[in-house]
Formats: structure tokens, C-alpha cells, sequence
């Protein structure tokens, strides 16, 4: 098991922000919280789909990819340790996006250390096992032979690619029942077994809460972050407590 990240708090963790030009208003409550509330933060997880779409590295000098790698590495060099795990929407994200924001990436799941507090960090759609059909399409787009033949196609052809996909998608939502769309117990449980029981973080399901499993003998909070489509969210830890913050920073 790889050893645990040991981050400066306080701790500030966001997921599910798809960002996107057009999303204006979460754009502009982004770069707020990064020139406000984040610069009081030691540390910045942000734990997947924080694009709306990456469709390579190749595209990290768009204007508005680079607005956003800018503003991160302007967080970075106001000493704020930045972290990154991608999510099913920005899994293409890699070095060349890591360089230009000035971020360290994290593989999925990572366990960080928090003053003595063991917390596991995942995106959290690998939990969701009861939808049988995006799980095998999650396997084979992080297939890296998948990988490297998409990243080989010219960069207008994966753009249309993605949004025929994302359109798809939205359409087969409708299709499932909710609670298909939400983690699966069992693969909680089985992740914090496997991990020692520690706490766990995690967005992707858009559906914030704190809940408590009962593994063997031990209880294990999970925190479920929120989207941001309505307003800014984030989690934060002290170094003794966790807290829910949301609203548009100013």
C-alpha cells in the first residue's frame, strides 16, 4: 500500500465543479474561491470533474483551460499545496496539465494523513458498481492502450467524440433509476476493509452527506462532496474538525 500523503492544513477538498466557458457563473464563483477562501487554506484536494471535459493535454493552451491552469498556479505560488485526482469527466488530465498548474497529481484512491487522521480520497465512481454498464466503460477508457489510440486521433476528432458521448450519457441517465447512479455499499465497505478503516472523501454522485458505515468493528465516516452547478462547496479539516462550506465566495 503506498505511503500515506501527509498534507498542510488546514485541508480543503472540492469535487464536480464541471467547468466549462459557457457555465459562467460557476466559472467566475471558481476564481473567487481561489483568490479568496482557498489562499486561507495549508492544502487544495480537488477530487475529479473539475472540467466539464479534457480532452488531452494537447489542449492545455486553449484560452479557457489556460485561464484555469493560471489561476491554480496562482493558489500554488501563494503556498497553497494543490492536489489533483482526475474524475471520469477530465481522466485524460496528466503531466503536461499538471505542469501547467502547478499541482501534483494523485492516483484514485489515495490515503492521506491528516494530523493523525487516516482519510482515503476517491472520485467515488469506482463505487458505483450496481451500474454494470459504466463500469465497463470506465474500464476500457483507462485501459492505456484505449488511452493512446484516443490521444493519437487529432484533437478536433476527440472533441466531437466527447460531446456525441456526453450526450449519450445524459440520455441514458434518464433511462436508470436513481439509486443505480449512487455508490454501492458493499464496495464501500470492502475499499475501507481494504484500506484499514480509514475515513473516506468522495464526490461524483452530486448527492453531499455525511454517512457512517459499520465495517467489522470499526465506524467510518464517508463524505459525499457536492457539485458546484448551484454554488461554491467545499470540505474542509482543521486539524480537528471537518466543516461544510458553501455559497458564493466573496
Amino acid at each position: 500500500m503506498p505511503e500515506a500523503v501527509h498534507p498542510t492544513l488546514p485541508a480543503f477538498f472540492i469535487s464536480d465543479l464541471h467547468l466549462a466557458a459557457e457555465q459562467r457563473e460557476t466559472v467566475s464563483a471558481f476564481f473567487e474561491f481561489l483568490r479568496g477562501p482557498a489562499r486561507s487554506a495549508g492544502s487544495l484536494f480537488i477530487l475529479g470533474d473539475l472540467f466539464e471535459y479534457w480532452a488531452g493535454d494537447d489542449d492545455v493552451g486553449a484560452p479557457f483551460n489556460s485561464r484555469v491552469c493560471d489561476a491554480l498556479r496562482e493558489l500554488s505560488a501563494a503556498g497553497v499545496e494543490v492536489f489533483f485526482m482526475t474524475g471520469n469527466r477530465d481522466l485524460l488530465a496528466g503531466r503536461d496539465f499538471a505542469h501547467a498548474a502547478a499541482l501534483r497529481l494523485l492516483p484514485d484512491p489515495t490515503l492521506v494523513n491528516l494530523r493523525g487522521l487516516r482519510v482515503l480520497l476517491s472520485h467515488g465512481d469506482m463505487l458505483c458498481t450496481d451500474d454494470r454498464a459504466y463500469q465497463a466503460y470506465r474500464k476500457q477508457v483507462r485501459d492505456p492502450a484505449w488511452q493512446a489510440a484516443f490521444l493519437a486521433q487529432p484533437l478536433t476528432t476527440r472533441k466531437a467524440f466527447i460531446d456525441s458521448l456526453r450526450q449519450q450519457s445524459e440520455a441514458a441517465k434518464q433511462d436508470k433509476p436513481m439509486t443505480i447512479m449512487d455508490v454501492n455499499a458493499q464496495a464501500v465497505e470492502d475499499l475501507l476493509h481494504a484500506y484499514a478503516y480509514p475515513e473516506l472523501i468522495h464526490g461524483h454522485t452530486h448527492r453531499p452527506a455525511r454517512h457512517v458505515h459499520r465495517v467489522g468493528n470499526h465506524d467510518c465516516a464517508r463524505w459525499v462532496l457536492s457539485d458546484w452547478h448551484g454554488e461554491a462547496s467545499w470540505l474542509a479539516f482543521d486539524g480537528d474538525v471537518f466543516t461544510a462550506h458553501s455559497g458564493t465566495p466573496r
